[in-house]
């Protein structure tokens, strides 16, 4: 007996803390093996590059906790990239537009969703996979499948007169203080959203609906409300996403969303474990995805192909998929 309960604290130990200290390992070991892994400038730029799929990994976030799931976000960040774009190279407008347009649009996509899922009764899964299709359709068509870029030649051959304005790619490059804007942006939503989720009262009963809808529902909790807020709060990060990716390559990029789904999917469950929360939230989210981060950076130094990224990115998904599971059925024993 007494044997059977050591292994069960162990196995705690090992999913409370095995994400971090996983993390920390290599960081150690490629700090031995790299002189210049362990720098200012490798850390910085390891947070840069996952400043856009921190922010679509929290909306993922904000549709687990109330016991949903989106799809469509990749998609949905590729249509607020182009729009982004478009909207100051073909039409010629200003910053402002250029990125509050392509949130609002976001969010009107995760209101259509919330409606799908919690009007209609579609099943989440469902609902937002057609989504997806359907926001990657209209962005193809809107494009007519070009990249948008700086006075590009239009598909009946004549040049659009506008720019990506520098001062809207300072967004995604510039810097203050040596840290990256786009870090900047990245850490304080992180921030903020772990002060609403677990410091206000909207933020609890996110979780209350999340726990156990019917007992919401019996305890006077709006419960379809919580929960077409979660989508909405979804499809507006996954807008400041795209936003934030049209800031940083500079141009409106077809599909650039698209790998980002698996992504932001593998480090919202890999938060479910860290410390052992047993349910999403923001912190182990963030962590999950410096630890995508840090394991591509390290694959990039040892020069490994890009391509056998998605391996390392399926590893994590299982195990963060795992992990998940083994919380939940010890929970529910």
């Amino acid at each position: 007996m007494a044997q059977g309960t050591g292994k069960d604290k162990l196995l705690h130990l090992l999913f409370r803390y095995g994400t971090l200290g996983f993390i920390a390992f290599i960081i150690v070991l490629f700090s031995i093996v790299n002189e210049y892994f362990f720098t200012f400038n490798n850390i910085t730029g390891i947070l840069q590059s996952i400043s856009i799929v921190t922010l679509v990994a929290i909306g993922v976030t904000f549709t687990l906790i109330v016991n949903g799931f989106d799809m469509s976000v990749g998609s949905i960040v590729s249509l607020a990239s182009v729009v982004s774009a478009s909207i100051m190279v073909w039409f010629e407008q200003s910053v402002w537009l250029a990125v509050l347009v392509p949130i609002v649009i976001g969010g009107l996509i995760g209101l259509c969703n919330a409606f799908l899922v919690v009007k209609v009764r579609i099943p989440d899964l469902l609902a937002t996979l057609a989504a997806l299709y359907i926001v990657k359709g209209i962005h193809l068509v809107y494009t007519k499948g070009y990249s948008i870029t700086s006075n590009m030649v239009m598909p009946d051959q004549t040049t659009a007169l506008g720019v990506i304005s520098p001062t809207f790619l300072k967004i995604g490059q510039g810097t203050i203080a040596n840290i990256p804007i786009s870090v900047i942006i990245m850490i304080a939503a992180v921030v903020l959203v772990y002060i609403f989720l677990h410091y206000t009262r909207y933020g609890r009963l996110l979780y209350a609906v999340g726990g156990n809808q019917e007992a919401a529902r019996l305890s006077g909790i709006p419960v379809d409300r919580y929960r077409v807020s979660a989508y909405l709060l979804s499809g507006l990060f996954c807008g400041l996403a795209g936003v934030l990716m049209t800031a940083r390559i500079g141009t409106g990029q077809v599909d650039g969303g698209a790998p980002l789904l698996m992504d932001a999917v593998a480090a919202a469950f890999v938060g479910y474990s860290v410390l052992g929360a047993g349910k999403p939230n923001v912190g182990g989210t963030f962590v999950g995805t410096v630890l995508i981060g840090v394991l591509l950076n390290a694959l990039t130094m040892l020069n490994l192909p890009y391509y056998a990224h998605d391996i390392v990115k399926g590893t994590v998904l299982i195990f963060a998929l795992s992990a998940t599971y083994y919380q939940m059925r010890h929970r529910f024993r």
